[in-house]
């Protein structure tokens, strides 16, 4: 597990796959004056310049902002621009290669879908949150694994690290989310297609202020 204090519960910021960088630094930046609790880089582009000069950029906007910022799927890309941490999937890797190499200092997100044993099995490998879903169906990934509430209840009970919601959630219907356990709301289009993508996202706030946590048994 990360040494990181950054408490994680609220937004957690998920970029969309634009082709315009410039539209996209502008967005990133008017997302971040909300505060949200981490905000990654995703961009499956094959670029590897692109890649770099955007998770450069982006990972600067974060350190102004004060916002832990995750690479998506690619450690190497992570460690290139000094990320706050990265976000591996079933296929992206060693888990224990990855937590050596990020030390322990820095984030480890690790998707586990809709498996609660998988989260169990990786918190004991160093990740530090765990991530379920796609909850409702995604346009970013129309063919994701469905998870549901119960799987965020049971990861409540049975995990020790924060609990990740990701796939399709907006600000009406991530409520139910929080209230079965998710510590984190992982949203792409809700946030940054909206037309005012700050006050989208600042919205996601009271959210959380208002949660009731499920009880522990």
């Amino acid at each position: 597990m990360s040494d990181a204090a950054t408490p994680m519960r609220g937004l957690y910021l998920v970029t969309p796959d634009w082709d315009d960088s410039a539209r996209l630094f502008s967005a990133v930046e008017a997302a971040l004056a909300a505060q949200p609790a981490l905000l990654q880089y995703r961009n499956k582009s094959m670029d590897v310049t692109r890649r770099l000069n955007e998770a450069s950029r982006l990972c600067a906007l974060c350190r102004r902002a004060g916002v832990p910022f995750i690479v998506n799927d690619d450690l190497e890309l992570a460690l290139r621009v000094e990320a706050d941490g990265v976000h591996l999937g079933r296929d992206d890797g060693a888990l224990e290669g990855a937590r050596d190499r990020l030390g322990r200092g820095r984030i480890l997100g690790v998707t586990c879908y809709n498996d609660v044993s998988r989260a169990e099995t990786v918190t004991a490998l160093g990740a530090d949150y765990v991530a379920f879903g796609a909850m409702y169906p995604s346009p970013s990934k129309p063919q994701a694994v469905v998870a549901t509430p119960a799987v965020l209840m049971q990861a409540h009970r049975r995990c020790t690290v924060p609990i990740a919601a990701i796939g399709g959630i907006t600000l009406e219907n991530a409520a139910p989310l929080v209230a079965a356990g998710a510590d984190l709301l992982a949203v792409i289009s809700d946030v940054f297609m909206a037309a005012d993508v700050a006050a989208r996202a600042a919205a996601y706030r009271g959210l959380f202020d208002d949660a009731t946590r499920p009880a522990m048994p």
